[in-house]
């Protein structure tokens, strides 16, 4: 009875807790947000709402072997990789190039594309979505779900996870397999199930860009006439409601 006592004690839960604490902690331009399955580590340089473009960007640090989740679309927004470092394999449209140190490859709404590093060494790439906010919500709430254990080894969530978190962001991306067709018939069927055993398309543990406090980006001030000489660096930073 004991042995049985403490298996089901040790049970884990198939997906994060659906009221969990919400995570309030601002989204900081230099903060680095790491997927362990995939490979990637994407270090923020722009916030959506830096720019009057909405435009997000970010340094992806792609390590060997990484690749993205699955081959995709985007269908509202425009993605631009740029190589700082290594190369990247792109594909698009069924049409697989290598981009090489300072080349670009610009992805727009409904291609579809997939990428990775085939390369024996890392590739740093430069990544900017346009608009991004709703980009960023994404790719918070899948590195969230793979670090947190609820991915499988190709970072897609389970069947019944991905029947709502599909949903919730459909207007960001889709994935090609399934077809999107049974994706949206299979899907439909399910998130009935998935939301009565405690499913959600996302977390509030996995929520930031939706609901912590929005800051306004650090500005450096240089004193002018006398103090000419003598620069100082002034720090603004600035709490508004999400």
């Amino acid at each position: 009875m004991k042995q049985k006592e403490t298996s089901i004690k040790n049970l884990r839960a198939s997906h994060p807790a659906p009221d969990g604490p919400a995570d309030l902690r601002p989204v900081e331009v230099g903060e680095l947000w790491v997927n362990p399955v995939t490979k990637e580590r994407v270090t923020i340089l722009e916030r959506p709402w830096d720019n009057p473009e909405g435009r997000a960007a970010a340094e992806l640090s792609a390590l060997v072997g990484a690749r993205v989740a699955g081959a995709h679309y985007h269908p509202h927004l425009v993605e631009q990789f740029t190589v700082l470092e290594g190369e990247l394999t792109v594909l698009r449209d069924r049409q697989t190039s290598i981009l090489h140190q300072g080349e670009t490859a610009v992805i727009h709404p409904g291609t579809w594309h997939d990428w990775w590093n085939a390369a024996d060494h890392d590739a740093l790439v430069r990544v900017e979505v346009t608009p991004g906010d709703r980009f960023l919500y994404m790719i918070e709430t899948f590195f969230g779900l793979a670090r947190l254990g609820y991915t499988d080894s190709h970072g897609m969530p389970s069947l019944l996870q991905s029947a709502l978190t599909a949903r919730e962001f459909s207007d960001v991306i889709v994935f090609r397999s399934p077809p999107p067709l049974v994706q949206r018939a299979v899907f439909g069927l399910l998130a009935p199930i998935a939301r009565l055993r405690g499913y959600r398309g996302t977390y509030p543990q996995l929520s930031r860009m939706a609901l912590a406090p929005r800051t306004q980006p650090k500005t450096t001030v240089r004193l002018a006439g006398a103090n000419a000489q003598q620069h100082s660096s002034v720090e603004h930073r600035t709490a508004s409601v999400a």
